[in-house]
């Protein structure tokens, strides 16, 4: 299937979620400066119960008889992490830690101790800058246009007004170039993710058939639920020995849980998980979009509250809690639905190609097709770096929600053989020509869209995860603890 078929919306959530107490990613709070030479050396570093390198507190003072408080101005002068070729400084760990401390208290969590709390930020924090330089390398960038639409949408999902989401950020002692610069990071690394990982999943008519075949026999109770999640990453090749640290690791988690200390805060101090820093909450999930793993795991907790046994995956060892469960109601089925058969030219920014130079080609390439000089197919085979290009950029029949919203809305207003002006999404700029439309039964067919769908779902996560655990094994990252 091709890459663009398939339902993908941009998550911008993570950052309304931030915004109103939980986390955010950490790639722009301050300015960078870039690391010396020296360090493109491989790291060499060690811990008894981690694979992840031993983090001294970065804002720790050498011992001293009578110690100084250590100035704003001294911290930010000081380098905390080397990430490939780049730095987090001590003045971004001080400020992060201080949001995310504001945070747990604001959701009500118990706070860690605080060097387990900046080890887990650390963390994030290197993981969301690894993110950022890759999109970077390969050409992706957010202008500023595009950055005010994505803040005005946030402000209209939370039934607010721009201004006011700004005061809001504001009063919680950020400021809102900071944020927009969060936001502008966010989107990069939503990029990235489906360029890397979403794009990549493919899902077969075997695994359509036996979802279905499950969902016959079993069928799902239509239920949504809320999940709590810890996750003790396994790097890449582990050995034996490291798993051992690290299943370890997760048994001491899961005694503490059992002895009764708060999951959230359990989260924070052990999990690698993107959601630790959280509290280790997912969110609101449909059942048949959860991995079977943890959907067996789930099926064993008996009551609202409860928690799971650890639980072994090929990236790590997970612990669940079930923090909610609701009935969805069913979404009614129309009769009937409109296809659309479509072909694409796509062309992605590069670091040696611009948006503004895209936008300009495409223009010189669309009036071609309006004075039969050329034809789509031909432009498509010689312009496109879709794979869909060596068939003319045909892309088959696209049915309402398998592709962009934003590049279904463009379709439905043109023509047939209309072609339309660059239409971006987070693949690229494509430009589009509808030549076949018909309606047809929802049925059968529909069936095993939404099918496809959840089993991507399922897959998707845990392909995220790999791939996360990839890039963050294979980077230089070297900790600092010296003091400017």
């Amino acid at each position: 299937m091709n890459q663009l078929k398939r339902p993908l919306a941009l998550g911008l959530s993570v950052c309304l979620t931030a915004l109103f107490g939980l986390t955010m990613s950490s790639a722009a709070w301050s300015q960078e400066a870039k690391a010396p030479a020296t360090a493109q050396a491989p790291a060499k570093v060690a811990t008894t119960n981690s694979p992840i390198a031993p983090i001294e507190d970065p804002l720790a003072q050498t011992a001293k008889p009578a110690p100084k408080k250590v100035s704003r101005a001294q911290v930010v002068n000081g380098i905390a992490v080397v990430v490939n070729d780049e730095v987090i400084t001590k003045m971004e760990v001080e400020d992060r830690l201080n949001s995310i401390e504001r945070s747990l208290k604001a959701q009500g969590t118990p706070l860690p101790a605080r060097a387990d709390l900046e080890k887990q930020m650390l963390e994030r924090m290197i993981i969301d800058r690894l993110q950022v330089q890759l999109a970077k390398e390969q050409g992706m960038r957010v202008d500023d246009i595009m950055l005010d639409r994505a803040l005005q949408r946030m402000a209209e999902q939370n039934k607010t007004s721009l201004q006011e989401l700004r005061n809001q950020i504001e009063r919680d002692g950020t400021s809102f170039a900071a944020f927009r610069e969060e936001i502008r990071d966010d989107i990069m690394m939503q990029r990235v993710r489906e360029r890397e990982v979403d794009s990549k999943i493919q899902v077969s008519e075997l695994e359509v058939d036996n979802f279905l075949a499950a969902e016959a026999a079993a069928p799902s109770k239509n239920q949504e639920i809320n999940l709590g999640h810890i996750m003790v990453r396994i790097p890449e090749n582990a050995t034996p020995e490291v798993i051992a640290q690290r299943s370890a690791r997760a048994q001491e988690a899961y005694k503490k849980l059992r002895i009764g200390e708060d999951f959230a805060k359990l989260a924070a101090t052990y999990s690698d998980s993107t959601e630790a820093l959280k509290g280790g909450e997912v969110g609101w999930r449909e059942q048949d979009k959860i991995s079977p793993l943890f959907m067996e795991a789930v099926n064993k907790i008996s009551f609202v509250g409860g928690f799971s046994e650890i639980i072994r995956s090929p990236n790590g060892f997970h612990i669940l809690k079930l923090l909610g469960k609701r009935d969805i109601a069913p979404t009614a089925a129309a009769n009937t639905v409109q296809e659309s058969n479509v072909r694409h030219i796509l062309m992605r920014p590069t670091q040696l190609l611009t948006a503004a130079q895209i936008k300009t080609t495409m223009a010189e390439l669309k009036q071609k097709i309006i004075n039969k000089t050329a034809t789509f197919e031909e432009l498509a085979k010689t312009n496109s770096i879709d794979s869909s290009a060596t068939k003319g950029g045909d892309l088959g029949w696209i049915r309402p929600g398998d592709t962009f919203p934003e590049f279904e809305a463009v379709m439905n207003k043109l023509a047939l053989n209309e072609v339309s002006d660059p239409v971006e999404t987070q693949l690229g700029f494509h430009m589009i020509q509808v030549t076949e439309r018909k309606v047809t039964e929802d049925s059968k067919e529909r069936k095993r869209v939404e099918a496809r769908q959840s089993v991507r779902s399922r897959k998707s996560e845990e392909a995220l995860q790999d791939w996360l655990r990839q890039l963050r094994d294979r980077a230089y990252v070297e900790f600092r603890n010296e003091q400017k």
